[in-house]
């Protein structure tokens, strides 16, 4: 019998091209807490070694990766140069920063701009109060979307059918004991969201702490990203979540019109007496 020439399995994963691992490789030198070891990206990627190394001493060369202490490196001039640039040149962010500066003078906690890519919610950027403890949510940091606050919030405002394609195509995993994964009550969740305009998570992503956020919209009404606020959870018990929630909405609404958005188009408020609300 003849041999077939393609015996891969059409299941199985294409390898990653070079500029992919090279994509990875970056990814994982950003991430907090470096400088990273060069064993550590290798892990955070699942390349080898040789290969990271290979990765990482082309970026040096051209500024994006730079050689630290202990074999160590962390991100380059150019790259931190680049993605200044980048900040700088985002209207969102620039109407973002002095909303958030208030948004945590007024509230007490960090207040967060996020942004969605595929799935995964992205921090971009926060305002944090002098405090003693400090929040994993950190600009760069990626969580999932029905996680977050700012990920439910982004849902929230997208088309139902939309923001169900989200939920499905996802693999909803628990972060903590009290992660919402059941498709059903996260659309539940949504609707409830979307009715008042903020949506709450509490302890979805991180055990002892809540957030509540609200969409950013563009002139075309499509969602730009979320505005929140995250605390401890003893300190954002159900009192301060609605003070809070309508004011992350003024907020996330500022920005919004900002952009050019609608106001009308920003959400509903639900003004039902409190017993009748959902």
């Amino acid at each position: 019998m003849m041999q077939a020439v393609n015996t891969r399995s059409v299941d199985q994963e294409p390898a990653k091209g070079p500029v992919e691992k090279a994509m990875e490789v970056l990814e994982a030198l950003v991430q907090p807490g470096g400088p990273h070891r060069l064993g550590e990206i290798a892990r955070r990627t699942g390349l080898t070694k040789p290969t990271v190394h290979r990765h990482l001493r082309t970026m040096a060369e051209h500024g994006f990766a730079e050689p630290a202490e202990g074999g160590c490196y962390r991100a380059g001039p150019r790259l931190l140069g680049l993605a200044a640039a980048a900040l700088t040149d985002s209207t969102a962010l620039a109407l973002a920063r002095p909303v958030l500066a208030d948004l945590r003078r007024r509230t007490g906690h960090v207040a967060y701009y996020a942004v969605r890519h595929d799935a995964d919610v992205v921090f971009l950027e926060q305002s944090e109060p002098a405090r003693e403890y400090r929040m994993t949510a950190r600009p760069g940091h990626r969580t999932r979307l029905y996680t977050s606050g700012a990920g439910l919030a982004m849902l929230s405002a997208l088309p139902p059918e939309e923001a169900s394609a989200v939920l499905d195509a996802s693999d909803l995993v628990a972060r903590t004991p009290y992660t919402v994964t059941e498709p059903a009550a996260l659309r539940a969740e949504l609707a409830r969201a979307a009715l008042r305009g903020y949506a709450l998570e509490d302890e979805y992503d991180e055990p002892d702490v809540r957030s509540v956020a609200a969409p950013v919209l563009n002139a075309q009404g499509g969602v730009v990203g979320a505005i929140g606020v995250s605390g401890l959870a003893f300190t954002m018990d159900s009192d301060s979540l609605e003070v809070f929630g309508p004011m992350v909405r003024a907020a996330a609404r500022t920005v919004s019109v900002g952009l050019g958005a609608p106001t009308p188009a920003l959400g509903l408020v639900n003004t039902a007496p409190k017993g009748e609300q959902e």
